[in-house]
């Protein structure tokens, strides 16, 4: 556990010092979200299953905004840290396992994810779309997505050695998630064919966890189920990122 809690301390020091770098996607950005669709948008659309269209975009930009942050910290630093710093090589000279790498790295992701998820959930309740005490909730299931998220990602991090391949990732993962998986329209109104596709992804399962909390209703499948499946992304994840990075750190 000391060298899990090295690692995050590291990416914390880290962090303090680029703040400034994250304040616009952590947090305005996502408040602009909720200002030109869910209200400017939304003022156009009379509804969505029953609510206001602000009221069900929210926890959808909720989980978007940590999906999203969990990509981009688990690509660009991660390669750079093999890559460019040497960060991890260093680590290797260390008491610091490979296992406490990768843990410490997906504690500091749930650090980023939940403070940004309170933040926003703040400023939502001021618009008066926050309707349930189950909101309460939604920060830690937004910790979950970005573990279920950040794991296979680092581990993909860890396997490359051009950070191109990013562009494909976000190109043809990240973005079509974030469009399709529930976020702004309701996956029901997606071809039969193409559904399983949104299911399939982590995103839409945190969407309709959070969708439930901040509304007071329950999710299309049952809580059990869907917490499992982003554990089971979360478990897989960090199985591959630990080959990856003990392959990446045996040369």
């Amino acid at each position: 556990m000391d060298g899990t809690f090295a690692v995050f301390n590291r990416a914390l020091v880290a962090y303090r010092r680029l703040w400034q770098a994250s304040v616009f996607s952590s947090f305005i950005l996502p408040v602009l979200f909720v200002l030109s669709i869910g209200i400017g948008v939304g003022g156009y659309i009379s509804g969505v299953d029953g609510v206001s269209y602000l009221d069900w975009i929210v926890p959808g930009v909720l989980a978007s905004t940590a999906f999203q942050m969990a990509v981009g910290e688990s690509t660009f630093p991660v390669l750079g840290d093999f890559k460019w710093v040497r960060g991890y090589h260093a680590m290797r000279a260390t008491p610091v396992r490979i296992a406490d790498m990768i843990a410490g790295y997906q504690l500091y992701i749930m650090f980023r994810v939940v403070i940004a998820a309170v933040v926003f959930l703040g400023v939502s309740a001021l618009f008066g779309a926050i309707h349930s005490p189950w909101v309460v909730l939604t920060p830690l299931v937004c910790a979950l997505l970005g573990v279920a998220v950040s794991a296979p990602t680092s581990a993909f991090a860890a396997s490359i050695e051009n950070d191109s391949y990013f562009a494909l990732l976000f190109r043809f993962l990240v973005i079509p998630s974030t469009l399709f998986a529930g976020v702004f329209f309701p996956v029901s109104q997606l071809p039969e064919l193409l559904r399983p596709l949104a299911y399939a992804s982590p995103l839409w399962h945190a969407v309709e966890l959070c969708r439930a909390a901040t509304l007071g209703v329950a999710p299309p499948w049952p809580v059990a189920a869907h917490v499992a499946y982003l554990l089971a992304w979360a478990g897989l994840g960090y199985l591959l990122a630990l080959r990856a990075f003990r392959r990446r750190l045996a040369d």
